[in-house]
């Protein structure tokens, strides 16, 4: 069965913690030994309250950082975000870039996905200027982390576009390569930094 086929039929559940600790234990549970599978667990204080698909994107962001305007003001750090939003495409990043106009005030936004911009760009633009949100795709954004171009000690929020659809009304984790490299992001450092109690999640 075409997983399009099943949610056609299915109506939308918002995404919940639970979810994306199962596909953590999915994902690594054949290859990992317990103590390691312990280490990659996220209790539930590590995230932030998930979308109940009644929200806009500003209005879920004013929803759970009501002290965006302090945070905002205090970040100096640059190669650093406060606020980093992963989800599957470019044309979706400009969406919700698009749609948090609302929420972000004058702050500044950085694009952070392949098309159309080279990974230099990137990494002389965080150097050179204070961002406040990065928005993209987890492959990008694992590059540059990989590449040190993007630090992630200074992020608070990560935010998982997790349950918009796209055409073929795959979620961002019903696609084999993103999936996988938000995985890979996850396990490279956030999981790390959530549990130390540094970045709160977000399923959007």
């Amino acid at each position: 069965k075409k997983i399009s086929d099943i949610l056609e039929k299915s109506s939308p559940k918002p995404g919940v913690p639970k979810d994306l600790q199962n596909l953590l234990s999915q994902h690594f549970g054949t290859k990992r030994s317990v103590i390691e599978m312990e280490e990659l667990k996220l209790s539930d204080s590590c995230f932030l309250p998930a979308n109940d698909l009644t929200h806009s994107f500003s209005s879920y962001l004013k929803e759970i950082c009501p002290k965006w305007a302090k945070l905002r003001k205090n970040h100096k750090e640059t190669k650093s975000v406060v606020m980093l939003v992963i989800c599957s495409s470019a044309l979706r990043s400009l969406e919700l870039i698009k749609s948090m106009t609302a929420f972000k005030g004058d702050c500044r936004v950085l694009k952070l996905f392949a098309k159309h911009i080279k990974i230099k760009e990137q990494i002389t633009m965080l150097e050179k200027g204070i961002f406040h949100i990065g928005v993209g795709t987890p492959g990008r954004i694992k590059a540059l982390v990989q590449q040190d171009g993007l630090c992630l000690n200074s992020t608070k929020y990560m935010i998982l576009d997790w349950n918009w659809r796209d055409q073929k009304l795959r979620r961002m984790m019903d696609i084999p390569e993103i999936k996988k490299e938000t995985i890979d992001l996850l396990e490279m450092s956030i999981i790390k930094l959530c549990r130390e109690g540094s970045v709160k999640l977000g399923l959007f």
